[in-house]
């Protein structure tokens, strides 16, 4: 019920910038917390920003600085905005949101959705 599209992804230059954008789309869905995760070729997928609907904001120690995540509950989209990349942040990014059915209590296990990914290529 709940769709994820990405964009934003590419090969940029070490100490460049991008923009990374995720719109979620569908229907009976309560979004509570969006965010950006990241696997890396032969590593596990780890969290790099998530930002609750209050306004809370978790960054990676790695990207603390660097990167700024941001949404729009209105339009339920997030993004991040990423700057002065480096070679070990490439990897694919997956956006990540959590929320729960609109008929579910607030209490009960939340649900996560994930997008496709968007491959992001830092050169040294």
């Amino acid at each position: 019920q709940v769709q994820l599209v990405e964009s934003g992804g590419g090969l940029v230059q070490a100490g460049g910038s991008l923009r990374l954008s995720c719109a979620a789309s569908g229907s009976s869905f309560i979004i509570n917390t969006m965010g950006w995760y990241r696997q890396a070729p032969g590593k596990q997928r780890e969290l790099v920003a998530t930002i609750a609907r209050t306004g809370t904001i978790n960054y990676a120690d790695s990207v603390k600085g660097r990167f700024t995540i941001s949404r729009d509950n209105a339009k339920n989209t997030v993004d991040l905005q990423m700057t002065s990349l480096k070679p070990n942040d490439t990897a694919v990014y997956y956006c990540n949101v959590v929320g729960r059915k609109t008929w579910e209590s607030r209490f009960v296990t939340p649900r996560t959705h994930w997008g496709q990914g968007t491959q992001v290529t830092v050169s040294s």
